[in-house]
């Protein structure tokens, strides 16, 4: 079992800055794809970003794109979601995911495997 916990979620105003962070003791981080997913209020769970093993691959969701930067440190079993020039409906609650699969499209919410509890971030207009 593979378990994940965010932090770095709050309170910002728009334009401003969060980094997210997400932490697992699992000794096979390095071999997990891991995600950003957010839900905003009244909407359903949408992809933000993911991360390939090593970290030589990223994608972006086009909402996003230019804004967030998704990063892992493999020695610390964390991944990071570098939020910048946040929006008003950047707001939502953000979580992390896992996934071990051997084929993977990165974006789809029902090939992650594991699952955070989710962090709010808040951004006023």
């Amino acid at each position: 079992q593979v378990q994940l916990v965010e932090s770095g979620g709050g309170l910002v105003q728009a334009g401003g800055s969060l980094r997210l962070s997400c932490a697992t003791s699992a000794r096979i981080f390095s071999s997990l794809v891991m995600g950003w997913f957010r839900r905003a209020p009244g909407k359903e769970r949408e992809f933000v970003a993911a991360i390939s093993r090593s970290g030589a691959r990223t994608y972006y969701a086009d909402s996003v794109k230019g804004r967030f930067t998704i990063s892992r440190d493999n020695a610390k079993n964390t991944v990071y979601l570098q939020m910048n020039s946040l929006k008003h409906e950047d707001t939502a609650i953000y979580y992390c995911a896992a996934e071990d699969n051997y084929y993977t499209t990165y974006t789809r919410q029902a090939e992650y495997d594991f699952w955070g509890q989710g962090t709010q971030v808040t951004v006023s207009s």
